[in-house]
């Protein structure tokens, strides 16, 4: 990565004071304001702060060392979505809170110190059950096999002769912390049941070095697709080492797509697959970029093309240019609500089939998840 260490160290010191900050507040709400007793004071605070405490640690082995630390990741991952849920949860309470206490005011009846702290109390432990409830659910849902979506898509262009032809569109794996080789070699079995002609995998499939996951991500060699298995870069490969791993993955038989293209087919009946490296890598590996002038460079307009990009942004110039299909990721649909309202303020578009201008545009929510194993 092109990160200097004065980045990085600002970048670990403005998450320390986010996850503080989160962590006081969930604190302040359910333990000092709401009077708690001994020992419930004492136990619910040590294990806030344990708690706190072992994310940044968790961060750093488990990208480092996933296998023997992987009990530890599923505890931080679940408490940073349960934190999410939380503070969710306390903040709308909140807002009743001080409807409440205005409304007190404004009748000239506030309330005294005893009936504001069993009012506070009552909040505190609904937003607990409330958020516990919700984090439960995310569980399950996170929990379940990848779910297969069959959609038909059609291509003006593409030569009747390969009408019917099958992508399976595998992205966001985020092999590494929590999902580890069984977990892949289960989505790559699924994979070939679906007996695909062509298996594109749009980025984020991994979260961690080479070194500590590469005999986990070996299973990708056991995809099956006569007209082979294709792969561009997310984001997540640049927090671990890109360059190794468009290595590693041709190792095993995948075709890195950098920013360039292939014709899928025989003869006069084919169409153009395309991939460009993640939007945002220019500035995280020397010589990285999206660059998709240089990747359709040299086509024939006539024939169909499909685009593979990380990020659904990229269909804004892929429109330009006259692609008929993009299949992205990046976004998890969001993963846990209301998260994937701050998606679409940096993205044009979170999940499922979508158009810009004349460019079709697939956004898939995700084989895997990235952080919490949680769907809400």
């Amino acid at each position: 990565m092109s990160r200097s260490l004065p980045q990085m160290l600002v970048l670990f010191a403005v998450m320390l004071a986010i996850t503080g900050s989160l962590h006081f507040y969930i604190w302040a709400r359910l333990v000092r304001d709401t009077g708690l007793g001994a020992p419930w004071r004492s136990l619910v605070t040590v294990g806030i702060v344990t708690l706190g405490a072992l994310m940044p640690l968790s961060f750093f082995v488990s990208r480092t060392r996933p296998e023997p630390f992987r009990p530890l990741s599923y505890v931080v991952f679940v408490w940073m979505g349960m934190l999410l849920l939380l503070f969710l949860t306390l903040v709308s309470f909140d807002v009743v809170r001080l409807v409440v206490s205005i409304g007190h005011r404004v009748v000239g009846a506030p309330l005294d110190e005893e009936r504001r702290r069993l009012f506070q109390r009552a909040l505190g432990g609904a937003a607990a059950v409330v958020a516990s409830g919700l984090g439960l659910t995310a569980l399950r849902n996170g929990f379940l096999p990848p779910s297969i979506t069959k959609l038909d898509v059609t291509l003006p262009r593409l030569p009747r002769a390969l009408d019917g032809t099958r992508i399976v569109h595998l992205t966001d794996l985020h092999i590494g912390p929590t999902l580890g080789r069984e977990w892949l070699e289960e989505v790559v079995r699924r994979t070939n049941e679906l007996e695909p002609d062509l298996v594109a995998i749009t980025g984020d499939l991994v979260d961690g070095t080479v070194h500590a996951i590469g005999e986990a991500v070996a299973a990708i060699a056991k995809l099956r697709a006569p007209r082979g298995v294709y792969f561009v870069t997310g984001n997540h490969e640049y927090y671990a080492g890109a360059e190794a791993w468009c290595q590693e993955l041709a190792s095993h038989g995948v075709r890195v797509l950098r920013n360039e293209r292939v014709e899928i087919g025989d003869g006069e009946h084919r169409f153009d697959l395309a991939g460009v490296d993640d939007l945002h890598s220019h500035n995280m590996a020397p010589g990285h970029g999206p660059d998709l002038p240089r990747a359709l460079a040299g086509r024939d307009p006539s024939r169909a093309c499909v685009l593979l990009a990380h990020q659904p942004k990229a269909v804004l110039e892929a429109a330009r240019h006259d692609v008929c299909l993009q299949l992205s990721g990046h976004t998890h649909g969001g993963q846990i609500w209301p998260w994937k309202y701050a998606v679409r303020l940096q993205q044009p578009y979170v999940a499922g089939l979508a158009r810009e201008k004349n460019t079709q545009l697939y956004v898939s929510r995700g084989t895997g998840y990235w952080g919490p194993p949680m769907r809400l």
